[in-house]
Parts: C-alpha cells; sequence; structure tokens
C-alpha cells in the first residue's frame, strides 16, 4: 500500500512503514439499547447495553442494513471522540451491564475494543461483540479473551453466496463459531438474515441447522431475522413471516432447542420456551419482556430444566427504548 492509502476496511492505513488503526478512539455515536437488539436473548435480558461502533467493514455485503455506516468513506462520520476508560465509565454512571461493540465489525477495530474490554472489565462491565465472525486465528484469540459475549452473523450456509454477496468466504466463519464454541467462556448466539430467493431455501436452512447442532450443540441460541431491501440489494422483497416460522420448525426439528425470529411481529417465535415441558420461562413481545418463568438459578419454574445462558435472579426492566449517549473524551 501506498503511503496514506486506506485498505478495503477503510479504516486502517499505511502511515509511514506500519499500519495503523485511524479510528482509535473515534466512533460513529453512542445509544443505549436493550441487549436483546444485538439480537441477545440469554445474556442478562432485560438490561441496557451502550452501543456503539466506528465506520468501514472487512465485508462488502451487498445487503448492509447499516450501510450508512459500515460503508462509510468519509471519516467526518466519525463525530464522537471517547477514550476506552470514558466509555467504560459512561456505561457504569448510566447503569448499563454491557457494552457492545455493534453497528460495524468490531475485528476491524480491534485495538479500540480490546482496550474498551479491558477498561470495562475494571469496573465490572461486560463486553459484547456484534460481529461477523470473519476473522483470522491470531488476533481472533486476543479479540475473544476479552469478549463475554457474541453474536456472530451466519449470513448463509454456501460458499456462493459469502463469495457472490459477501465478498468473502464462508469457511472462516465456521472456524469462528466453532472457535467461540469450544475454546472460550464467550457465550455464544447466532443469527441468520434470510433474503428471498438468496438463502432461505429448505436445504440451505436444514444444512445450516444441522451444523449447527452438530458443531456446536443444541443449546445455542439461532435467530432468524427478516430482510428489508436495502444498500444494493432494493430488488428483493421484505422476508414473509411464513419464511421465518418454516425456518424456526425446520431448526426445531433438527434438534436446536432455542430458535428464534427477528424484526418480525411473533411473540412465540420471540419467546424462550422450556425444552422440556413447554413452558414459558421468558416473554418477549419486540425487546419488551413479560412473563418471567426462570428460578433464581436460571431453571425453569415449572419443571427445573436448566436453561443455558448468562441470567441474574430477576430480568432487566430496560424494556424498547433507545437513548442516544455523548460521551466526552
Amino acid at each position: 500500500m501506498r503511503e496514506g492509502q486506506r485498505g478495503f476496511c477503510f479504516v486502517r492505513a499505511r502511515q509511514g512503514n506500519r499500519m495503523v488503526l485511524t479510528a482509535y478512539g473515534r466512533a460513529s455515536g453512542f445509544c443505549i439499547d436493550p441487549i436483546e437488539k444485538k439480537p441477545l436473548y440469554h445474556f442478562l435480558p432485560g438490561t441496557p447495553v451502550l452501543s456503539f461502533g466506528t465506520a468501514g467493514c472487512n465485508l462488502g455485503c451487498l445487503f448492509c442494513q447499516n450501510w450508512d455506516i459500515s460503508k462509510a468513506r468519509e471519516f467526518d462520520r466519525l463525530t464522537e471522540k471517547a477514550s476506552p476508560e470514558a466509555i467504560a465509565r459512561t456505561a457504569a454512571a448510566l447503569g448499563c451491564r454491557s457494552v457492545a461493540f455493534t453497528y460495524n465489525d468490531p475485528v476491524i477495530f480491534h485495538e479500540y475494543a480490546v482496550d474498551t474490554a479491558a477498561a470495562c472489565r475494571a469496573l465490572g462491565i461486560r463486553t459484547v461483540a456484534v460481529t461477523a465472525g470473519y476473522v483470522n486465528p491470531e488476533p481472533r484469540r486476543e479479540f475473544y479473551a476479552w469478549m463475554d459475549a457474541a453474536n456472530v452473523d451466519l449470513k448463509g450456509f454456501s460458499e456462493e453466496f459469502y463469495e457472490r454477496v459477501c465478498a468473502g468466504h464462508l469457511a472462516p466463519v465456521l472456524d469462528t463459531l466453532r472457535y467461540i464454541r469450544h475454546e472460550t467462556s464467550c457465550w455464544l448466539e447466532v443469527t441468520t438474515l434470510l433474503i428471498p430467493g438468496a438463502n432461505d431455501s429448505e436445504g440451505e436452512i436444514d444444512a445450516l441447522t444441522r451444523w449447527v447442532r452438530d458443531e456446536l450443540g443444541p443449546d445455542v441460541p439461532l435467530h432468524f431475522t427478516a430482510f428489508h431491501p436495502d444498500w444494493k440489494m432494493r430488488d428483493r422483497p421484505p422476508t414473509p413471516l411464513e419464511t421465518l416460522v418454516r425456518a424456526r420448525r425446520i431448526a426445531l426439528e433438527n434438534g436446536l432447542r432455542f430458535v428464534y425470529t427477528g424484526n418480525v411481529h411473533w411473540p412465540e417465535g420471540d419467546s424462550t420456551w422450556c425444552p422440556r415441558c413447554g413452558a414459558l420461562v421468558i416473554e418477549r413481545d419486540w425487546y419488551r419482556l413479560g412473563r418471567w418463568g426462570l428460578d433464581a438459578d436460571g431453571r425453569c419454574a415449572a419443571c427445573g430444566e436448566p436453561i443455558p445462558g448468562v441470567f441474574e435472579a430477576a430480568p432487566g426492566a430496560w424494556g424498547p427504548r433507545r437513548v442516544p449517549v455523548t460521551i466526552g473524551a
């Protein structure tokens, strides 16, 4: 690369004889979200999470639904300056139980995310990665040593889809999923956005859900979410509810125990059900919690079945609010 030239991700550039993270300490904005929006359904339900990202991305997904951030090529979009310590202090002061690296993929601002996670850990604040899982093994080891939870976007289940639609490859993502699940203590959930005519066939959903069951285990929550036309895939229709219902049914039939639907209004697909007795253990309607059927040990109150996740004796009460936050450097 030439002096000053940026990489595909946009936030790394050559300065002198080294590559530097030009986005360190700068963000595209901060907001308090419900943790369910990440989406994380088995990690501190009902609690607020301080969320932020930078700009750029290491993938080129044609359907990107945060394209105004992830595809930004104007560095002035990074209007917020905040040190890792300031972010951690703000999260603690505002009662946030965690900080999420989201909106664009945190692996491209690795150093900033890791330093922020360290500052958060010192104050008892947990950290969350919302990521596509497209990362090499060496930085992955350091990155996930600091993460308490992750939602990995498994964008499809074919190499052709990843190459044609995402400008990437499937195998590294599957490797990251295995790594998080089996070699870290990071809580893992998986999301697949179903795009009509692109990655929503019964065969692909069947193969994806069988892989999750066999390679990650039946207790890893899987979220199927609805696509809406955006960025460079405006010619596709929104995902109908029926597609998500079908995908959820296939996943459950293949032995997954916690399967959710998102970006649609369907409380049955939003809620957590005991896989043993069928009782409703966490009722959700969009990002609002209702009935709470877990005991203080995270077991189904009806039959005692352990529900995997990171739970407290009682849920949070943040609800669906989204509150922008300004952080001083």
